[in-house]
């Protein structure tokens, strides 16, 4: 087994633990924003209950309740944005774990000695080329939806 394979391999598991390691992360976090959410709408049903219920409150007790649905709202808002990025990534991580299989596929077509492929042989290398042209272009446009989101966002 040639050294080179081995450092192929060795690397391709490296990645994949590290895509793995990302999803994990990525999905701790997501868990997080939705507990965040069911506590952020709690927060928000009582405060639209003190709001509605004491219309007998001082003005600058219903301007702070105000304010403080208002700071509900834009956390919430801060958290929908930062879960459409984290399902971003999850796409992302999903197509570039397609990525790197294909590549794995499509090496072993290419290692193999062109005299002893056959048609079949030809055939699939160029469908798995094909497929891997497809998913690289599925990773540009989420690199350039993400790009578009952060020239909106500024």
């Amino acid at each position: 087994f040639p050294t080179w394979k081995r450092t192929l391999a060795r690397r391709a598991r490296e990645s994949q633990m590290k895509r793995f390691c990302r999803a994990q992360a990525i999905q701790r976090r997501l868990e997080e924003i939705e507990v965040t959410f069911r506590e952020l709408e709690q927060q928000g049903i009582k405060l639209e209950k003190l709001l509605r219920d004491e219309n007998e409150s001082p003005a600058d007790q219903q301007r702070q309740w105000t304010n403080q649905l208002l700071y509900l709202v834009q956390k919430k808002n801060n958290l929908m944005t930062e879960e459409s990025d984290l399902m971003i990534a999850v796409q992302e991580l999903k197509l570039e774990e397609q990525q790197c299989q294909l590549d794995e596929k499509l090496r072993s077509y290419l290692n193999k000695e062109d005299t002893l492929k056959t048609a079949e042989d030809e055939k699939a290398e160029q469908d798995i080329l094909k497929q891997l042209v497809e998913v690289v272009n599925k990773r540009n446009v989420l690199i350039q939806l993400q790009e578009e989101k952060r020239l909106s966002e500024l």
